[in-house]
């Protein structure tokens, strides 16, 4: 914490590149946000979430914890026309780095499905990817982040596959055009226009697996509505290693199958 303290004092005492932005000079961060207690390193990372704060607990000891390895024979799929994902374009977002991860903040959003309705929260990044696919890992992935009027959390995923061709989704180029503006944990900025359509007409073109499983951070919370995208998103590989440089590694481990004990017990109790 001490590396980041000094980091966010020079980037206050400053005054608050793109891959594909229209300006030639490099922009400087807007502000600063506050970082995560967690991170995905030592003593702060995965195997020792639930020692960071009590309220973690479902770290250690959940049985249907997030993420899991999708097997696309055993998990259940559901349709489009029962997942109604709505977006609408907004000018800007606030895009932060919160030593954690890369997240937007944008409330514009609903989700409705046979288990309610959502409005979004924000939605964020894990390289590589947190689920695995038949066992097979993806560069990245995103997490579109519901939340009910009772409290009840809804997630929308996909993950990301490097493009043969140099393709990518538009609204991430949007996104990650100001990467380099928040390469230090606690800088936050602006996005430019951001267009959901196209992401929209993807999820709804495609199979979606579904499971209840928990978040992928502390608090590790369950009975969390998953819906996934059977179809990875084109990535180009420039945005990705842009975005690779500042997020390094924030992918917590495979759990357990749902249902089974948690990897953490096993563990303690192999131990002892």
């Amino acid at each position: 914490m001490k590396g980041f303290a000094s980091i966010l004092s020079f980037a206050t005492a400053v005054s608050a590149s793109c891959l594909h932005g229209t300006s030639l000079l490099p922009r400087s961060a807007d502000g600063i946000v506050d970082v995560n207690s967690f991170n995905y390193t030592n003593t702060g990372g995965p195997l020792n979430w639930h020692g960071l704060d009590s309220a973690n607990s479902a770290c250690a000891a959940g049985n249907r914890q997030s993420p899991i390895v999708i097997e696309t024979d055993d998990i259940d799929y559901t349709s489009a026309k029962d997942v109604h994902f709505h977006v609408p374009s907004v000018n800007e977002a606030k895009f932060e780095n919160l030593g954690s991860g890369l997240e937007v903040v944008l409330t514009n959003g609903t989700l409705t499905t046979k288990q309610g309705s959502y409005k979004l929260s924000q939605f964020h990044f894990h390289t590589p990817s947190e689920h695995r696919i038949n066992d097979e890992y993806y560069p990245m992935e995103v997490h579109f982040v519901f939340e009910s009027e009772a409290g009840s959390i809804a997630v929308v995923g996909f993950v990301f596959e490097l493009s043969q061709f140099g393709y990518s989704t538009p609204l991430f180029d949007s996104v990650f055009a100001h990467i380099e503006d928040i390469a230090a944990p606690g800088a936050y900025t602006k996005t430019g226009h951001l267009d959901f359509s196209r992401l929209t007409a993807h999820l709804n073109a495609h199979g979606i697996y579904q499971y209840d499983g928990s978040l992928t951070t502390p608090p590790c919370s369950e009975s969390v509505a998953w819906f996934l995208s059977t179809e990875p998103l084109p990535l180009n590989v420039q945005s990705f290693n842009a975005v690779k440089k500042v997020l390094k590694f924030n992918a917590r481990y495979t759990q357990n199958a749902l249902g089974q004990d948690n990897l953490l017990e096993v563990a303690a109790k192999e131990h002892n």
